[in-house]
């Protein structure tokens, strides 16, 4: 019996050997991973020292690539940390379904990141590269990580991550960077998150957001964070330096806060044996210490207030006892005659004057409004009389130009400056003193009437924070003597519309790769809008005129926000239809963030055909651009009569097909089935990709051209 179980041992295990020989002959790996370090591989330059790979095909984990860890056939592991690879991250990383580690930290890797990233990782360490941009929204749909570090690389603006699904992170490392605004609000979901590390980069605002976390270690050192730092986060590892917190203690929460509860697995930076010590005082004293001294510093604060108040209604009864209190709410806010001083009021002075004015001197015994937090960077309460909107804080970094200033750079808006007239204004070239050229766009009195400058402080202090490459930037603007105007950075190619449709004798040809590159660019500042800024901003007025190109072709979004800002711009906008609306925008005038796909897609089939999205010029089957080529958008043949003449032939043909696939899925008729933005950008980028891998050339600028100039019809 025994030698029987023996021999079927031995037998099994013969048949094991076997059957891994074979399956090593045959491949070990998955092929869909194996593609995927391919193209690894090839957008790292084919480094030499990752010995084993290769640009196609391969076994990873049958031949034990270098740094590749594997079950069965799928990789779960890819650990190249420190060997001075460069080059980027490729484009197919999302379909190593089952890595749960990546680490490519301390190389010269650099780009932006792909924009998708392997879905299921559970540590993400990118640190100490190369890498721009911002922190991709991908991370947001990797509901598995547990560990990411993105420190020490050149990341800036706003973090595009929605953190909402991220709650078994327990590590988030994005220091060194250039990251900038105030926390995300989703950070309040990451209820597992032990360690954060933020130091070192341009974060502003509070950090209200971090209050309920279960921290054990912050590093918020050298930023720009300010009001007060939340009392649960004080017995933690905290270092601070480096900010403008204040000092002082901080006011109790408004009536009905309902106190914050951290989480009960939070230890405090003492450790075991620090809990264990206190926990028999907390077991003799009903009430803390801390909880004594809220209570006292509550009822210290409320009485003088009420002292305040009670003082304050002595001194108004002495005053003229006709005096009418609501006429008095509808009058600017002055201050009482011994302090007068120069200015009179708070309408003449600066913002930063009003701002001190109102800490100093407003009291209002009702709660906030329950969208603010308590330890706001700003003065929490409001004074019982009506404040001018005016003061609302604009960013530092936009400046305020006067009349006279922008008159002067304009020649007094001269037509010799006129850069062109849209649906709220003009726009004009605005050369200064210093030799700085920027451009003015002074806005109608029917986009917004000459009485709402306040309103106008408000628009202005939205589209300030918008930061994007691919979206044009607001440095100033002037609210003088009724007139509202921006000031915005110059784009010295004009606009996409421009160099589309100006006559043959006038018009400068695009070349294929430019118009691609157009449209990603186009694109990604769209996705900003519609999935990284929050509330998600609907453009609404996305047209070729509105695509500014700089000296390199790089696309610019203009007028972002005004649309939805201006208080009347719906009206404007359904005047003014120039073939750009979506179905249902034309129908029920609602806009909505699929319908700014649709006009996307419009903006691709003028790129594509070089027509106007409508053309009265043309028959009558071919005046709307969507109409007319939406049926051939699947047809080669008819695919290359629609082109551009203009492009004279040098297009890539598969190149061609997949950019018109694109159009066809923005331009249907039902919002539902239009794909959101991040998914438009993803195809282009894989395009643009798969264009910059082709060692042929596409095509050249038309001045550039020789007789012999070769068509590339088959490369992608």
């Amino acid at each position: 019996m025994m030698e029987n179980r023996v021999v079927v041992v031995a037998a099994l295990f013969a048949v094991c050997i076997v059957g891994f020989e074979f399956s090593f002959i045959h491949g070990a790996t998955d092929a869909s991973d194996t593609s995927a370090l391919n193209m690894l591989f090839t957008s790292m330059h084919s480094p030499g020292q990752l010995t084993q790979w290769t640009a196609s095909g391969g076994d990873p984990c049958g031949q034990n690539w270098r740094g590749v860890s594997c079950s069965k056939s799928r990789i779960t592991q890819l650990k190249l940390s420190g060997i001075e690879l460069s080059g980027t991250l490729g484009y197919m990383l999302d379909k190593l379904t089952s890595l749960t580690e990546l680490d490519l930290s301390s190389n010269n890797l650099g780009g932006d990141l792909p924009y998708q990233l392997p879905p299921n990782l559970q540590r993400l360490n990118l640190a100490n590269n190369q890498f721009t941009g911002a922190a991709q929204y991908s991370i947001s749909n990797m509901a598995s990580l547990k560990y990411i570090n993105l420190g020490h690389n050149q990341f800036k603006g706003q973090v595009a991550v929605d953190f909402s699904k991220l709650t078994s992170l327990t590590t988030l490392d994005f220091s060194f960077n250039s990251f900038t605004l105030s926390l995300p609000g989703t950070f309040a979901s990451l209820t597992s998150l032990k360690s954060l590390y933020l130091q070192n980069n341009q974060f502003s605002g509070t950090l209200n957001v971090l209050a309920g976390l279960p921290l054990e270690t912050l590093n918020i050192a050298n930023n720009d964070f300010t009001g007060w730092i939340p009392s649960t986060l004080k017995d933690i590892n905290l270092i601070k330096d480096g900010n403008s917190f204040n000092n002082g203690p901080a006011p109790p929460p408004p009536p009905g806060t309902p106190p914050i509860h951290r989480s009960p697995s939070h230890k405090s930076g003492g450790g075991a044996n620090r809990d264990s010590a206190s926990n028999g005082d907390s077991k003799k004293s009903g009430i803390g210490a801390g909880a004594i001294a809220g209570i006292i510093i509550s009822l210290l604060v409320v009485t003088a207030l009420i002292a305040f108040f009670l003082v304050k209604r002595r001194r108004r009864s002495k005053r003229s006892s006709s005096m009418d209190i609501e006429k008095t709410d509808n009058q600017p806010f002055t201050l009482p005659p011994s302090d007068f001083h120069e200015n009179n009021s708070i309408q003449s002075s600066s913002s930063v004057e009003t701002k001190k004015l109102d800490t100093s001197l407003s009291v209002n015994l009702r709660p906030p409004p329950a969208d603010r937090s308590f330890d706001d960077d700003e003065d929490s309460t409001r004074k019982p009389i009506v404040v001018k909107k005016s003061t609302v804080a604009v960013p530092s970094n936009v400046r305020v130009y006067s009349v006279a200033d922008l008159q002067i750079a304009t020649a007094s808006f001269s037509v010799d400056n006129l850069l062109g007239e849209g649906t709220f204004g003009r726009v004009y070239r605005a050369e200064f003193n210093n030799g700085k050229v920027l451009a003015v766009k002074k806005i109608d009195s029917s986009a917004l009437p000459h009485s709402m400058t306040d309103d106008f402080t408000e628009i202005v202090s939205k589209i300030a924070v918008l930061d994007h490459p691919n979206v044009t930037k607001l440095v100033g603007y002037c609210a003088e003597h009724g007139q509202h105007l921006l000031v915005y950075e110059y784009h010295s190619k004009g606009s996409l519309h421009d160099f589309l449709h100006l006559s043959e004798e006038e018009s400068k040809a695009l070349v294929w790769n430019s118009r691609v590159k157009v449209a990603l660019g186009t694109a990604r500042a769209i996705e900003y809008l519609h999935e990284v800024c929050s509330p998600s901003i609907v453009d609404k007025n996305i047209k070729s005129a509105n695509i500014l190109l700089d000296s390199e072709m790089n696309p610019h979004l203009s007028d972002t926000g005004l649309a939805s800002f201006l208080p009347t711009a719906k009206e404007l906008l359904n005047q003014t239809d120039e073939g750009y609306s979506a179905p249902e925008v034309s129908m029920s005038g609602q806009y909505s963030l699929k319908s700014d796909v649709y006009s996307f897609g419009v903006v691709m089939l003028e790129l594509l055909t070089g027509r106007k999205p409508f053309d009265s010029t043309r028959s009558r089957s071919e005046q709307s651009l969507v109409r007319w080529a939406t049926p051939q958008l699947h047809d080669i043949d008819a695919l290359g009569k629609m082109v551009d003449p203009a492009l004279e032939g040098l297009y890539p043909v598969k190149s061609l097909s997949r950019f018109a696939d694109v159009i066809a899925l923005c331009v249907q008729p039902e919002p539902e089935f239009r794909p959101p933005m991040s998914e438009v950008v993803q195809s282009l980028v894989v395009l643009v990709q798969r264009a910059n891998m082709s060692k042929r050339t596409v095509g050249v600028d038309p001045s550039q051209r020789s007789g012999s100039a070769e068509t590339t019809n088959d490369y992608m």
